[in-house]
């Protein structure tokens, strides 16, 4: 499909920031997740217990709500671009601490490396938002994300191999090098995409509260932070939870960490299809409110399984949850850029995930209360799906949305 014709300029600038972007964003998601993928390594050489893997995730998740409020003035005042940079330089500085290896400073990686993973989607979607066209923007956004799921395989695929050849140390420190790389290879495209930068904007503390007020002030964007919240609350409980769940079902490791991998890959044409179909198919509200029903109706099948179902059930939700769980992202994104007040792409984009670094935090922890009271892995996911249904219900009500902002 072409959405402007080749010899147009800002066709080529719109490829370059997407190629920019997309890079940017595979490059924080390799460095956020490739401590998570060494982690049995770390754990061994420090002699730690693997529950400090969930307290470091629980750290990162924190610093991700924080800096995704607080990112909004910084990328006005310097630049969408330079604040990607930044983020990809706090990616590599928490990597960088990691490697130094005591408690501690594991904990200032996970602060400062999950925030600035978390700041480069914001800053990239204040981007985009600038040169694609409003209609396309559910494609371009969802082409961006691919870069996420392009991050956790890397990170999949180099982080063993690297541990082996230089230690979790040396491997660490080599990961924060390519992110701080490739934050320098961006600086020649400042000057054109940092070209609407505010100087005299200053941050202040009330960008916290502006931020929230700027998704929860309109009907739109407060529900699209909620539904945020619903479908990244489910999508890491399938993460946290899927492949302990299939052993208790009687599938071997090797056999479950494949279903999942599989599942993984599929969302990557998964998101480009959503993106399509929410640019020349249907609204993007409309189809937000299907994924979220599809991705509840994939979690209760997923959670009334049994040891006796057929592999083929266990696969389809594994898939159904994949297609919408997992796919949703660049969909939401581009709607919440798209209804968000001139100049504030970055803030209303980081608002809206910040409702989703909540979801991310509560859910697993209602999982977690559930199998404690319960011993259930099952019903865990089925209730955990619960949320999605209202956000389903809510975003499919008739009804003509308001207006845009922009």
């Amino acid at each position: 499909m072409r959405i402007g014709p080749a010899s147009d300029p800002r066709w080529n600038t719109l490829l370059l920031a997407l190629g920019a972007m997309s890079l940017q964003q595979t490059f924080a998601a390799l460095g956020r997740n490739f401590p998570y993928v060494i982690a049995p390594a770390i754990l061994d050489d420090l002699r730690l217990d693997a529950a400090w893997v969930g307290v470091y995730v629980a750290i990162a998740a924190f610093g991700s709500l924080l800096f995704q409020l607080g990112c909004g003035s910084f990328i006005v005042r310097y630049g969408a671009l330079r604040t990607s940079q930044a983020a990809l330089a706090m990616v590599a500085i928490g990597l960088a601490a990691a490697a130094g290896g005591p408690l501690v400073l594991f904990a200032l990686s996970a602060l400062i490396g999950g925030g600035g993973a978390a700041v480069s989607t914001p800053a990239s979607s204040h981007l985009l938002g600038r040169y694609s066209p409003p209609r396309y923007l559910p494609l371009i956004f969802s082409i961006k994300q691919t870069a996420v799921p392009a991050g956790l395989l890397l990170a999949g695929v180099l982080a063993p191999q690297l541990t082996e050849w230089l230690g979790w140390r040396g491997a660490v420190l080599a990961t924060a090098a390519a992110c701080l790389g490739f934050a320098v290879a961006l600086q020649p495209m400042r000057r054109e995409f940092d070209s609407d930068r505010v100087p005299s904007r200053s941050f202040r503390f009330s960008d916290f509260h502006r931020t929230l007020a700027a998704v929860t002030a309109t009907r739109e964007l407060r529900h699209l932070s909620f539904a945020c919240a619903a479908f990244n609350g489910l999508q890491t409980v399938f993460i946290a939870y899927f492949v302990t769940y299939l052993t208790t079902l009687g599938y071997g490791l090797a056999a479950a960490g494949l279903l999942f991998s599989a599942a993984t890959l599929i969302a990557v044409p998964g998101r480009i299809l959503w993106g399509w179909l929410g640019s020349v198919r249907s609204t993007p509200r409309q189809l937000l409110g299907w994924l979220a029903l599809g991705m509840a109706a994939s979690s209760t099948l997923l959670g009334l399984s049994g040891g006796d179902w057929p592999i083929a059930i266990t696969a389809i939700a594994a898939v159904g949850l994949s297609l919408t769980a997992l796919s949703w992202h660049g969909v939401l994104l581009a709607e919440a850029a798209r209804l968000a007040p001139e100049g504030m792409r970055g803030s209303a984009t980081g608002g809206v995930l910040s409702f989703g670094q909540v979801g991310a935090l509560a859910l697993p922890l209602v999982y977690g209360a559930v199998l404690g009271l319960t011993g259930s892995y099952g019903m865990g996911f089925v209730l955990c799906g619960l949320p999605a249904v209202a956000v389903g219900v809510t975003l499919l009500r008739r009804g003509k949305p308001p207006a845009p902002s922009v």
